[in-house]
């Protein structure tokens, strides 16, 4: 998840989150309401996709190879952070109530249809679909609630909005997490019904923000998109932007693999016993509805603890921020939070992985929000807002080059079928293909009894011998390469 963080900007009487509140209009309220039903219902599907993906089909998963999943979910959704610079024209044009109805009949028909295909093209156009859908729906309420707000409330203002933003992400996947016990369908159809809520506070309730003073639409959308492009080239005939694009594009590659590769190397190689056994301590009843009959916690149920993490501190964490330089905050932040992605992959013990996304929690938090002010700053003059309304350029490069690691590097580095097939080779034992009735768990017991082990004894043999908890250092040194890009930049390109 990505935090924004907008400077304070002072002025002579002192803005009080209690005189802010009277002051925002009802459609900050019902933006801000849409926005957590919206990321409540995006990231409650997001961060279990790659794992019905990948899943054996046995238990309602698709089956795919980790090089389809990150293909499908790098290209996905790096146009999803694309096409918005494209979507905010048409958003400006139509209008803002028809944009966001257009998004919301997308995500609503794309969710409902999507689990009812199980062929990799189809679901690869279900989830392009889906990404338009999101597309559409991304520029419209930031820009909502940067129209009621002004020069005194506007740091409090998005303060509210990215607080949304984070409570529905933590809360999306512990929904569809307990839905999964029954159905792979019921997590799409979830997602469904949070967003089709939206519906009603758009058609009731939402109004349509005025334009700004001296905003002025003399161009067709022909012509409005033909100038965006222009100044897209601008932006890019610009060596030394494009050059801090791609190096930031380094960080979000090390970031998403929050939501490609871990919740998968969690499935695979976790052990969560432990978290299972401690929540079930302190509340029996809680572990029950947490965990599985195994006495498991859920891989997408882990992940998410991220997400807890950033409401519990990202405000301290903004605050210590503040008081140093962005380009300082920014590269120990992308090291910490290198660091701490790393070692998820180093360990299959789940009480260390709660405390491993806690230092790349606090690495995100201090990093990503640094990075749009720190593009402000190097903007030239007069082109500051041109310059930041491209700052999700690197992160649509980002995600695409973390399809990459998450598909093909992942299969060959930590993928368990892939290792186990490799073991199997190793003792030239023929096993069925794995498709049609014969599912991917099907080849985890077969080749365990091959080599007379159950599935425990085998998972050992497979992570002491081939060692998938190697492919920490191509995530971490994708990570501390971009820090260290990022810091000569600095001292040697930008000055």
């Amino acid at each position: 998840m990505k935090k924004i963080t907008f400077e304070p900007i002072k002025s002579n009487q002192q803005m009080t989150p209690i005189t802010a509140f009277r002051k925002f209009p009802s459609n900050f309220w019902y933006a801000n309401a849409m926005e957590l039903f919206e990321r409540w219902a995006w990231y409650g599907f997001y961060m279990l996709f790659a794992l019905y993906l990948t899943g054996s089909t046995d238990e309602g998963g698709l089956g795919f190879s980790q090089t389809q999943k990150g293909l499908m979910m790098g290209i996905g959704t790096a146009i999803l952070y694309f096409l918005p610079i494209i979507t905010g024209a048409i958003a400006d044009r139509i209008g803002y109530r028809k944009t966001l109805f257009i998004a919301y009949t997308i995500y609503t028909v794309a969710f409902l249809l999507m689990p009812i295909f199980h062929s990799y093209a189809m679901v690869f156009v279900f989830y392009l679909f889906l990404a338009i859908g999101a597309a559409l729906f991304k520029p419209i309420i930031s820009a909502t609630i940067a129209k009621t707000t002004d020069k005194e409330s506007s740091s409090i203002g998005f303060g509210i909005f990215y607080m949304m933003v984070n409570i529905g992400a933590f809360i999306g996947p512990f929904v569809t997490s307990f839905f999964r016990k029954y159905s792979w369908d019921y997590v799409f159809y979830a997602s469904a019904a949070v967003i089709a809520f939206n519906f009603v506070l758009l058609i009731l309730f939402f109004k349509e923000p005025g334009k700004e003073k001296g905003t002025q639409l003399n161009l067709s959308l022909a012509g409005e998109l033909q100038r965006l492009f222009r100044n897209i080239l601008e932006a890019l005939l610009d060596w030394r932007f494009v050059l801090f694009l791609l190096i930031i594009a380094g960080f979000w590659t090390m970031y998403f693999q929050l939501f490609l590769s871990l919740p998968v190397f969690i499935e695979q190689w976790g052990d969560t016993h432990a978290v299972y056994n401690l929540i079930h301590s302190v509340s029996p009843w809680l572990a029950a509805k947490l965990g599985t009959p195994e006495g498991t916690i859920p891989a997408e149920l882990m992940v998410n603890i991220d997400a807890g993490f950033i409401i519990l501190f990202q405000i301290l964490v903004s605050s210590v921020a503040m008081r140093f330089q962005p380009l300082k905050v920014m590269t120990t932040g992308i090291l910490i939070a290198s660091i701490g992605m790393g070692l998820c992959f180093s360990t299959q013990n789940g009480l260390l992985l709660i405390l491993f996304l806690l230092l790349f929690s606090f690495g995100e938090m201090s990093s990503s929000p640094k990075i749009t002010e720190y593009i402000g700053r190097i903007a030239p003059p007069g082109k500051t807002a041109m310059y930041m309304g491209y700052s999700f350029i690197p992160v649509a490069i980002g995600v695409f080059f973390a399809g990459i690691i998450s598909g093909n590097v992942y299969q060959a580095m930590s993928d368990k079928i892939s290792l186990a097939k490799q073991e199997m080779a190793a003792h030239n034992f023929q096993l069925p293909v794995i498709g049609g009735e014969f599912s991917q768990n099907d080849y985890l017991y077969a080749a365990a009894r091959k080599l007379g082990m159950n599935n425990e004894t085998f998972t050992r043999l497979l992570w002491d011998k081939y060692d998938p908890s190697s492919i920490w250092m191509v995530i971490t040194g994708i990570g501390i390469a971009a820090m260290i890009a990022l810091f000569l930049y600095d001292r040697l390109v930008r000055k």
